[in-house]
């Protein structure tokens, strides 16, 4: 049975779904105003593992992922105005952004993906019913905020007491607040920034209350699981509960689940350190494959720590596995094999990932050892590696292709593969002519373009760098 870490009682629990016809997921997505960091790529493969593992315990027809897109807030409007566009042409360009980074690394686009501009109907709705049951007040100044002292287990999720909280605020002294932690819900409108009619005046909604609308009105009221970044614990899905739970009346979500930081050489990645990395500047030096395994190599939960030495091991176990794929002839087999008994053990386990990594690397193992005398067998056990890993998102290429590509996008002044087919033949008739100085020539020009040639009895074949 599934398990998962749930941050609301900071314990694992067996996961019950509460309509097993009808599994829903919720995960907070991007705020669309740059490119996707690696911070974001977490978040977008640890949750697509999730959601197909969910497919295939539930059936990807009663699993409902939805992961939201924040298209207004202060940094989009900023970086608008920096820009001289249209906050709208700005969100658009890197809400596609965003899609071509998803799908290079594999991920399965979710069954919804709603943005927050055309959600502005709810998200009134849900402040007015706050409003009107006094968990919210418009203040002086337009804004309209919610009360956290009418909402008596705020801090459940963190585990954060609101008296510490109020201790260690500043209260600014132009602040319409009433209190130093109460939040904003809606903003009320600046001088040339995007708005929406409201009945508090012209203004725009605060991020918190986008997500709880929207889920809401996905998934409805009560579902199952609300995923996201380490760092929205608190205050966003804190705040998310506060909101949702106080406008119905209802439990928000059962379970909480939350990825680790992303650290660059055992420190915090941060844009003040200078070592903050886009997915489309690693996507320069490595394949989408590599930090899609790279991610899963660790669990979701712990800190993944990035640098060049994990990179290229990641590069290199990838490389390995698509070795032992090469000349294999791969089928659907079942895999009720001890290799899929101890994978989804490790799934089960609050998605252990790197464990079930561990697995198919055991499939590595016996595929090269089956090689040598039992061909039969390597293709089973291949088969097998391929089924399984195909719940990870990885070794779904073909291992052919893959090992010619090589770990990095080729250069211009790489060998095409028809000359390297080439001069392989002539590297032949060198070595049988005995003609060592072209052999070595031809060998030389290899090393230099970081081409491997492996020799077995069947002929020669290839593999990039």
């Amino acid at each position: 049975m599934l398990e998962i870490y749930n941050n609301l009682v900071r314990r694992k629990e067996a996961f019950l779904p509460i309509d097993p016809e009808n599994v829903r997921l919720y995960v907070c997505g991007m705020t669309v105003y740059d490119l996707c960091h690696l911070g974001h790529a977490r978040v977008l493969v640890v949750f697509d593992v999730v959601y197909r593992y969910l497919c295939h315990i539930y059936g990807e027809q009663h699993v409902t992922y939805v992961r939201n897109i924040t298209d207004i807030d202060d940094k989009i409007i900023k970086r608008a105005n920096e820009n001289n566009e249209a906050f709208t042409d700005l969100t658009e360009r890197f809400i596609d952004e965003m899609h071509h980074d998803s799908e290079a690394l594999n991920v399965l686009q979710p069954d919804q993906e709603p943005k927050a501009t055309t959600h502005i109907g709810e998200i009134i709705s849900m402040i007015e019913v706050l409003v009107n049951k006094g968990l919210a007040y418009p203040a002086d100044n337009g804004d309209v905020y919610y009360d956290i002292s009418k909402f008596k287990t705020y801090g459940k999720l963190s585990g954060k007491k609101l008296e510490e909280l109020q201790a260690g605020s500043r209260v600014d002294i132009d602040d319409a607040k009433d209190d130093p932690m109460d939040f904003v819900l809606w903003k009320a409108a600046k001088p040339e920034e995007p708005h929406w009619d409201s009945p508090w005046g012209k203004g725009r909604p605060g991020w918190h209350i986008e997500c709880s609308a929207m889920s809401t009105h996905c998934l409805g009221n009560h579902f199952d699981i609300h995923g996201g970044g380490q760092d929205l614990q608190f205050p966003h899905h804190e705040n998310e509960i506060a909101q949702s739970e106080g406008a119905t009346g209802e439990k928000f979500v059962n379970v909480w689940m939350h990825n680790g930081f992303v650290r660059i050489d055992d420190e915090k990645m941060s844009k003040s350190l200078g070592n903050f990395f886009t997915v489309r500047e690693i996507l320069v030096r490595y394949r989408a494959e590599v930090i899609r395994y790279f991610i899963l190599n660790s669990h979701y939960r712990s800190p993944l720590n990035y640098s060049d030495i994990q990179l290229d091991n990641a590069q290199a176990a990838l490389e390995g596995f698509y070795t032992a794929l090469r000349g294999l002839t791969i089928s659907d087999t079942d895999d009720t094999e001890d290799y899929g008994k101890r994978f989804y053990a490790a799934l089960d386990d609050d998605f252990n990932t790197a464990e079930a990594v561990a697995v198919l690397a055991e499939c590595r193992r016996d595929i090269n050892q089956a090689k040598t005398n039992d061909h039969e067998r390597a293709n089973h056990i291949g088969s097998i590696l391929v089924k399984l890993s195909s719940l990870l998102g990885i070794l779904q290429s073909d291992a052919e292709q893959v090992l010619k590509q090589g770990a990095r996008p080729q250069a211009g002044d790489d060998l095409a593969d028809a000359e390297i087919e080439i001069l392989i033949q002539k590297r032949k008739v060198a070595r049988d002519t005995k003609d060592w100085a072209e052999s070595d020539r031809i060998r030389d020009l290899f090393k230099e373009k970081g081409i491997i040639l492996e020799d077995s009895a069947s002929g020669t074949s290839w593999r990039r760098e």
